[in-house]
C-alpha cells in the first residue's frame, strides 16, 4: 500500500489523497461499506462497486466462526469468496470480542471468551487474528485491539492500552504477507496524555496506517469530537488515518475536518433495513403514513437508479408488504447517497471550498424532514 495527500483545505486539516492498493487507486476521504459476512447485507457485487468508493469492510470475527478463515482461504481469501476484486480492509475481531462475545477473561496471552450465540469456548491473540486476517487475504488489516468503554477508569483504560500497546508489537511480529497494510489502532478513551502514549508507542512500530478506535461507542458527541481534535493532527501525515466504526454524516464531517481520510459504519445499511433513507433534506422514514400518495422520488437531487426509477409511495409499499426489495432499494440508495457525498467533499477541498461545503451541507440535511 502507498498513500498520498494531494490537496489539504486551507482553514482546516481536511485533505484529499489516494490509497495505491494491488487492487487499484482510490480517492480519499472514502467511506468503506460494511460487509460482515462477506457482502454487503441485500446487495450484489456489482451493486457494491456502483455505490462504494472501491474499498468495503469484512469481519474477522464472524468469518472466523462460520464458514471459518479456512474455507475463505480454499476460496482464494473474501475476494474470491464473494466475487469481489476491488479493494479490502479487515477488522481484528477485537470490537465483536468485547461487544458481543460472553463470558470473557483478558489475559496477556489474548482473549478467553464464549460464542455469542453456542456458548462454546473460544480463543483470540494477537498473533491468531493476524493469521486469520492473512488467510482473509484483505489489502488492509488491523491489529488486534482491547475496546474499553469509553467511561473506564483512568487506571483501567491505562493498563488497557498498554497491553493493546503489547499486543500490537506481537501481531506486527508475525505478519508476514508483504501485500497486506498492518494499521495499528489508538486508544485511550477520553484521556488525552493516554491517546498520545498509545499513538506514540504505536508510532515507533511503523505501522502502514493508523486508526482511531474506542469511539463511538456510547460517548457524546462533544466527547468524540474533542478526542478528534486532539489525536488526529497529531498522527502520522503521510500514513492514512482511519476512524472505526463512524459513519453520519456530522460526524463525517467532523472527522475529515480533523484530518481523518476514511471511514466505515454499519449506520447507513441499518437504517435502509429498517426504511430509513437518506436524502439531502434529511432522513425520511419512509414506512410513514405521509408517504403512502407521495409520487416524488426519494431524493430530488440524487441520479441514483432507486430515485430515478421509483416512487416514494411505492417504497413505502414495499415495506409494509413487508418485501425483502424495500430494504434492498434503500440500502443501495443509502450507500450511494454516502458515496457521492466524499466525491463532493473531495472536490470540496480540491477547490479549497471544505468549510462552506461542509456548512451548507448540515444546515439543510439537519433543517428538517421532508
Amino acid at each position: 500500500m502507498r498513500f498520498k495527500t494531494n490537496f489539504t483545505a486551507q482553514n482546516s486539516d481536511a485533505r484529499c489523497g489516494e490509497i495505491h492498493l494491488p487492487s487499484g487507486t482510490y480517492k480519499t476521504p472514502l467511506f468503506m461499506p460494511v460487509g460482515t459476512q462477506a457482502t454487503v447485507k441485500t446487495l450484489d457485487v456489482e451493486e457494491i462497486e456502483a455505490v462504494s468508493s472501491g474499498v468495503i469492510l469484512g469481519n474477522t470475527y464472524h468469518l472466523w466462526l462460520e464458514p471459518g478463515a479456512d474455507i475463505v482461504a480454499n476460496h482464494g481469501g473474501i475476494k474470491g469468496f464473494m466475487h469481489w476484486h476491488k479493494g479490502l480492509l479487515t477488522d481484528s475481531g477485537g470490537y465483536q470480542v468485547f461487544s458481543l462475545a460472553n463470558n470473557r477473561n483478558i489475559a496477556e496471552e489474548g482473549v478467553y471468551f464464549k460464542h455469542h450465540k453456542s456458548g462454546d469456548a473460544l480463543f483470540l491473540s494477537p498473533e491468531k487474528s493476524i493469521a486469520i486476517q492473512e488467510k482473509l487475504g484483505a489489502d488492509m488489516i488491523m491489529s488486534f485491539d482491547e475496546c474499553p468503554p469509553f467511561d473506564a477508569s483512568y487506571a483501567y483504560m491505562k493498563d488497557s492500552v498498554e497491553r493493546t500497546t503489547r499486543w500490537a508489537q506481537r501481531g506486527k511480529a508475525v505478519h508476514q504477507k508483504e501485500d497486506q497494510a498492518l494499521f495499528g489502532i489508538i486508544q485511550g478513551g477520553p484521556f488525552e496524555d493516554l491517546r498520545m502514549a498509545s499513538l506514540e508507542a504505536l508510532k515507533k512500530l511503523n505501522f502502514a496506517g493508523y486508526a482511531i478506535g474506542g469511539l463511538s461507542v456510547g460517548e457524546s458527541k462533544a466527547e468524540m469530537y474533542k478526542i478528534l481534535q486532539y489525536i488526529t493532527p497529531k498522527m502520522p501525515k503521510d500514513k492514512p488515518r482511519y476512524l472505526m466504526g463512524v459513519g453520519t454524516p456530522d460526524d463525517i464531517f467532523a472527522a475529515i475536518e480533523a484530518g481523518i481520510d476514511m471511514f466505515d459504519c454499519v449506520n447507513p445499511t441499518r437504517l435502509a433495513r429498517h426504511g430509513s433513507a437518506y436524502t439531502l433534506d434529511g432522513q425520511i422514514p419512509i414506512k410513514a403514513a405521509r408517504y403512502k400518495e407521495d409520487y416524488r422520488k426519494l431524493d430530488e437531487t440524487c441520479d441514483c437508479k432507486v430515485c430515478s426509477t421509483y416512487t416514494r409511495s411505492y417504497l413505502r409499499h414495499l415495506f409494509k408488504a413487508q418485501e425483502t426489495l424495500g430494504p434492498r432499494l434503500i440500502t443501495y440508495h443509502n450507500l450511494y447517497f454516502l458515496k457521492r457525498l466524499m466525491e463532493n467533499i473531495q472536490k470540496s477541498i480540491e477547490e479549497n471550498r471544505f468549510s462552506t461545503y461542509k456548512n451548507e451541507f448540515l444546515a439543510r440535511f439537519y433543517a428538517k424532514t421532508p
